[in-house]
Parts: structure tokens; sequence; C-alpha cells
């Protein structure tokens, strides 16, 4: 009997359940027919110990109706209970139906199970008052909600429409009481008087056709009329600050007051009050001179850094935030603001630049820099109200900086001005006795390595105009015209041309009337400066200024190194060439004064060298040290072997190659002079002046030369007796012993000095020469 009664619960819950019923198929048949057996025996001892004991569980061992029917009436509606209800009915009906095919399968078994199932329907039986009680009192709920659903919409009808009542009212009360409020705060607080005259002006517009509602607009609108009159008062004052003023005028447009009379009372004020700020900028300028004389300001009270501070924060915040008020209160018509801030920016670019101009000294260029910096950065908010002014603004900072670099060109012209006087000065300087100052070598390294290291630092100093963390440094004209027309050509060509001028000055430029002249070892000392920029300071400096510059591939032309070079080898030749004219001048002025101071037909028979022709081969000597200390040697022609044993004839020349017989007699019938210019004839000419090389060898032959030369003119005017013949034919033995040494070609020397004995013999009224054995002794004793 239990056997059946499970089976039979088992059976029917399965088929009560909803799963049951949507998983039977279409004509309600049973599971396969050993279903319910399988049910019966129950699952396996693996399922059964997975399992956890449910009693609302129909299929479950332990299935409790009383729990399962409370659980449905508290969870299924009233229309799932109904299906509920008519699914059993069905399912009762399939089971008796399977009952009857159990019934013969388990007899014993289904007739235990009848009471089960007659229970089973007592309990349906039960469910099924319980839902029809269920169904009534839900009914019953919902015409009630229905009910309390329309009280609740018709009160919240009701409450809207008092609600509605209740903000007219306010409305009401409000428009009454705006003519108090304006009142009371058009005097101490009358941008809330606006907000609340703006307010109420619609609905009062809208309603004055109502005697009460045109007599409240009208009493708002002397209210307002009122205001109006003293904020036009307020805004002729000149104490207001840019926010006073620009607030004065917004009111005044709310109240509808005409805006192109506030656009020009705007401007009005705010120009008085930017003339104010530049007046202050102004006051710390020196005054212009109105005479025009040319006379030293006074130094200025702060530096250049501290006025563009003053400037920038001042001025130029201050018409910055005028010009934005006044768009944002008249739109973007700038028919009036553009003209206004123009003007105020070209006056306030006037200032600063006079500003500038006082900046004389080169003072701390990274002070000017950062100066140029700040306005340039601050005048950016400026110029995107003003446009215009973009260009005069750059053109100020690039003429300062133009300024600047002149300034330091100015002053490395002083600076190599005074090396030189330094220089100057330490040739001149007098030396104790075993004392020797410093050479001409060491002069020249000092002065050459201060120029070079004071340019270098010039570069160093205008280099900050180009940094990158300078705003105008990206200007077009820093990243190309600064560096090529301003630092390249304008600074480093621009010195170079002019120390290369300079020291042509010193050959070139006549001497002012008790100038001293330029001592000779400065002339040296110059060409070999200036061939040395020839040969590797140009072509170092030109590199440096590149890489430190950089030149852009479309910008100017620039001048090419050997047009540079070139220029400082001429002035090293003509310095060079001077050098040579001074120093073979004041040789041939000691040569000059020697003949023309003597007696050539009374003097006495020679005996000695005369003294002056000992001070021209110590004089040749000592230019031959000088010259051998900045250049170098030179190469010589090679000499004869005979060259300081070779005798000097009266009657021979240079181009004579054999000796004069000693035997030779006065009265021999033979024209000198025709023999002599018949030999010039077949004898190569002499240059005297001719440009000389850049060695030792070639200066003094120069110098040489000229001095013989001048000593062959003097000769050539005096006439002479015998004995002034033999000094002659002395003094030129001499210096033929010693003169040869320093010339590029000994057949130099012995051309002039052959054609002085020449023109001695011819201008002797007894030409006797002197035994060359005598001249020998005299010339060695001497």
């Amino acid at each position: 009997m239990a056997a059946v009664t499970a089976g039979s619960g088992a059976g029917s819950g399965a088929a009560g359940s909803p799963e049951a019923t949507g998983g039977s198929t279409g004509s309600g048949g049973w599971r396969r027919p050993h279903g319910p057996l399988q049910r019966y025996y129950g699952p396996s001892t693996a399922d059964a110990a997975e399992e956890v004991p449910d009693p609302t569980d129909i299929n479950g061992p332990h299935f409790d109706p009383e729990v399962f029917m409370t659980k449905v009436r508290s969870e299924c509606p009233l229309g799932q209970l109904l299906a509920r209800e008519a699914a059993l009915g069905r399912e009762i009906r399939a089971l008796d139906s399977d009952m009857q095919t159990l019934l013969y399968e388990n007899y014993n078994k289904f007739i235990s199970a009848t009471d089960t199932i007659r229970k089973m329907k007592v309990d349906f039986r039960h469910m099924e008052a319980e839902m029809d009680d269920l169904a009534a009192n839900m009914a019953a709920i919902s015409a009630s909600s229905a009910r309390v659903s329309a009280a609740l919409q018709d009160r919240h009808r009701r409450g809207a429409q008092l609600a509605g009542v209740q903000a007219l009212l306010r409305k009401l009360q409000a428009l009454v009481e705006v003519p108090g409020r304006l009142r009371r705060w058009a005097g101490t607080e009358p941008a809330r008087a606006l907000r609340c005259h703006a307010r109420a002006r619609a609905v009062l517009r809208h309603y004055r056709h109502l005697p009460s509602f045109r007599a409240i607009e009208d009493e708002s609108q002397a209210i307002m009329a009122d205001l109006a009159q003293r904020l036009r008062t307020r805004l002729r004052e000149e104490t207001l600050d840019p926010k006073e003023l620009t607030e004065c005028v917004e009111m005044l447009l709310q109240l509808e007051e005409p805006a192109e009379e506030l656009s020009e009372e705007f401007l009005s004020q705010a120009g008085a009050r930017l003339e104010a700020e530049l007046a202050a900028l102004e006051a710390e300028l020196p005054a212009a001179d109105p005479s025009g004389t040319a006379t030293t300001p006074p130094p200025p009270a702060s530096d250049i850094l501290d006025f563009v501070d003053r400037g920038s924060s001042a001025f130029v915040g201050t018409l910055c935030q005028l010009a934005g008020s006044y768009r944002a209160l008249f739109g973007e018509d700038t028919g009036r603001l553009e003209p206004f801030a123009a003007a105020l920016a070209t006056r306030y670019f006037t200032l600063l630049e006079r500003r500038l101009a006082l900046e004389r000294g080169l003072g701390d260029t990274s002070l000017l820099v950062r100066a140029l910096d700040r306005f340039h950065r601050r005048l950016r908010t400026l110029l995107e109200l003003l446009p215009a002014g973009a260009d005069a603004a750059a053109e100020l900072v690039a003429r300062a900086a133009r300024e600047r670099v002149d300034r330091y060109l100015r002053a490395l012209q002083t600076f190599f001005l005074g090396c030189l006087g330094d220089v100057r000065q330490a040739l001149a300087a007098p030396r104790p006795p075993g004392k020797e100052g410093p050479g001409l070598p060491d002069l020249l390294a000092t002065l050459a390595a201060s120029v070079l290291g004071q340019l270098k630092a010039v570069l160093a100093y205008v280099q900050l105009f180009t940094a990158r963390d300078v705003a105008f440094a990206s200007l077009p004209y820093f990243k190309g015209e600064f560096c090529v027309t301003a630092v390249r050509e304008g600074l480093v060509v621009a010195f170079v041309r002019w120390l290369c001028r300079t020291a042509r000055g010193f050959a070139d430029g006549p001497t002012e009337r008790g100038a001293p002249a330029a001592p000779p070892a400065l002339l040296l000392l110059l060409a070999r400066l200036c061939l040395d920029y020839e040969n590797s300071t140009i072509s170092y400096i030109l590199t440096l200024t590149d890489e430190q510059f950089p030149p852009q591939d479309s910008g100017p032309a620039v001048t090419p190194g050997p047009a540079l070079c070139a220029e400082a080898r001429a002035a090293a030749q003509r310095l060079l060439d001077h050098y040579v004219q001074v120093q073979g001048a004041a040789v041939a002025q000691m040569l000059r004064k020697s003949v023309e101071t003597r007696d050539w037909l009374g003097t006495v028979e020679p005996r000695n060298v005369r003294a002056v022709m000992k001070r021209v081969v110590e004089d040749i000597t000592a230019i031959d040290v000088q010259v051998g200390q900045l250049f170098e040697e030179g190469v010589r022609r090679a000499q004869s072997s005979d060259s300081s044993r070779r005798a000097f004839s009266v009657y021979s020349s240079s181009r004579a190659p054999g000796r004069y017989a000693p035997s030779y007699t006065p009265s021999a019938p033979m024209d000198t002079h025709l023999l002599s210019n018949i030999q010039k004839l077949f004898s190569e000419r002499i240059d005297i002046f001719s440009p000389v090389e850049f060695n030792k060898v070639s200066v003094l032959t120069g110098i040489i030369k000229i001095s013989l030369k001048t000593l062959l003119e003097c000769v050539r005017l005096r006439t002479l007796g015998r004995f002034g013949l033999q000094q002659v034919q002395v003094d030129g033995h001499y210096l033929q012993l010693y003169l040869w040494r320093f010339a590029s070609d000994e057949r130099v020397v012995q051309g002039l000095l052959d054609e002085v004995a020449a023109s001695a013999a011819h201008r002797c009224l007894d030409p006797v020469p002197m035994e060359h054995s005598v001249v020998e002794l005299i010339c060695e004793r001497g």
C-alpha cells in the first residue's frame, strides 16, 4: 500500500507540475510505461545522496501538501491558480485512466493508493474554494483601487489649480512690489535693481493696456531713468578702474541707453586712464631737448627690465582688459577700437624705444634680452586684438638688437685701438740698461689673442638674442636676417674690414701736423697681423660665426671668405711696403746729410771709413733682427765665392764681370761717362720701389735699394776732388763688405755701388783712385 501511495503521489505530482504539463505530448498521453515504475523504485543511491529534502517538491519523497498549498496560495496570482485548477482536473482524469492500467498490473498497490487519491481530491476541492475566495477578494481590491486612483487624480488636479492660482498671486504681488524694490536697490545695489527690472519688464509691457500694470510700469521707468542718470554721472568720474567702468557701461546698456554714445564714452574714459599710464612711464624718461643741442641725458632711475615690467603690467594689461571689455559690450565691431588701440600702442612703442636709446653702454646684454622677451611675450594678447601692431613690435625688437650689435662693433673697435695704444706704448717705453722689453712676437701674440678673445666674447653675448627660450627668436628676422646681415656682415665682417682699413691707415693716411708718426715696428707688427688674418684667423672667425648663427639657404648673400682674405693681404702688403719705405728713408736721410754737409773738394786723404757708413751697417743689422722676429728668412740667390772680397772699382759696374786693371793711367784716352752709359744699355734694370715679399730677405733688399739709390742721387749732385773720390771708394767698399749678406741678390748691391762709384768718378775734377789694397786695409781696420 505504501508503494502504491508513493507511486500515485509521484505520478500526480509530476503531472500537476508546470514542467510536466509543458513537456507532455499534444495527445495528453503519459510518459513511457516504465516511468511510474522507475519513480516507484526511487532514484539510485548516488542520486539520493545528492538530493536535498524539499517539502514543496511534489515529485520528491518529502512532499508536504500543506506546505505546498501555502506556498501556492502566497506566490501564484489568481489566473495562475485557475490554470492550475484546470491542469489538475486534466491530470486527475489522466490519473484515473492510468490507474485503471496500473490496476491490472498491480492491483494491490492501487487499492492502497485509493485512499491517497481520495484525500488529494478533497484537498483539491478545498484549494478550489480558496481560489474562488481569493479571486473575489482580488476583484474587490481592484474596484477599490480604481476608486482610490480616481480620487487621487481629482485631488491632484485640484491641487495643480490651487498652485497655479497661488503662483499667479505671488507674481502679481511681486509685480506690485517692483517699484518699491527698485527704489530701495537703485541707490545701493544697482545691479540687483537691474535684474529685478529685467524680470518684470516683459510682463509689464505685455499687460500695459491694463491701468494697474501701466501705473507700475511708469513708476518703474521713472526709477530706472533716475538710475541711468546717476550711472552716466558716475561714468564721467576719473577714478573708475577698468572693472568699474565696464560694469557701469554694461548696466547702462541693460537700461537700453544708446550703444553709440556709450561706446564713445567708454573709449573716452579708457583713453584717459591709459594716457595716465603712459604719462607715468614718460615721467621716468629724460625730457627731450627742444633746442636740439646734444647733451648727455642722466642715467635712468631703473633698469630696462623694470621699465618693461611696469609698462606691460600697467599699460598693456589695462589696454588688453579694456579692449576685451569693449568687444564683450559692443560686439566684434572694431571700427573705433582698432584706431584707438593703435594710437596708444604707437605711443607706448615710442616710449619704449626712447628708453632703449638710453642703454648707451653695453651693460648686461642678458638683462636687455630678458626685457625684450618679456615685452614680446606680454604683447601677444594685445596683438590678438590689434594684429596691425605685430610688425611695429617686431621691428622695435629688431632695432634694439641691431643697435646692441652696433654698440658691440664700436666696442670692438675701441678695444682694438686700446690694444694698439698699449703696443705703441710698449714699443716706445724706455728700457733700463740690461733689461729688455717684450719682443715683437710677444706683442703680436698678445694683440691677436686679445682681439680674438674679445670677438668671441661679443659673439657669445649676441647669441643671447637667438637662444631657444627667447620668444622673439622665432621671428623670421632673427632666424635669417639677424644672423647674416646684423651679426655676420654687420659685426664680424665689418670689424675685420675696419681692422684692415685701420691698419692700412698707418701707411696710407697723411700724418696730421704735430701728430707722431707710427713707429716702424708697429707697421711691421700690423703687417704680420693682417697676414695672419689672411692665412688662418679670418677662416676661423667666419666658421665660428656660421656655427653660432647659421644662415638660411634663401637668406641674403654673404661676403665670401676669400674676399676678406684678399683685403687683409692687401693691407699687409701696403704696410710692409710702407715699412720698407720708412726704414729706407731713414737710412737714406743719414746718407743724404752725410753727402750734403761734407766738402768733397777740400777733404783730406781718407784714412778711415766714415762713421755714417758704420751707422748704416748697424741700422741695417738692427732692421734685419727686427724683421726676422716676425717673418721667415726667405730665399737668396747663390752668392759668388769672392763676394766679400770683391774689388770696388770707380770705373767698373755690376755688369762688368772682371776687375778693373790696377795699371790704370788717368792719361788713357777713355770717356768714362760714355762707357758707363753703354754698359747700362746691356744691364738688368733695378726696380727700386717694387713690392716686397713677405720674408726678411725681400724686406732688407728693398731698404738697401732705397738707401743706395739715395746715395747715388746725392753723389751725382756733388763735385768731388781726388780725395773726395777716394773717400767714396773707401765707403763703398765698406758697404759692399757687409750689405751683400742682407740682400736677396748680391748683384743688386754691387750694381748700385758701382753706379755710385762711376758717378763719383764722373763728378771728380781729378779722378785718381786709391789702390785697392789700401782700400781693403782701411776697411778692415775700420
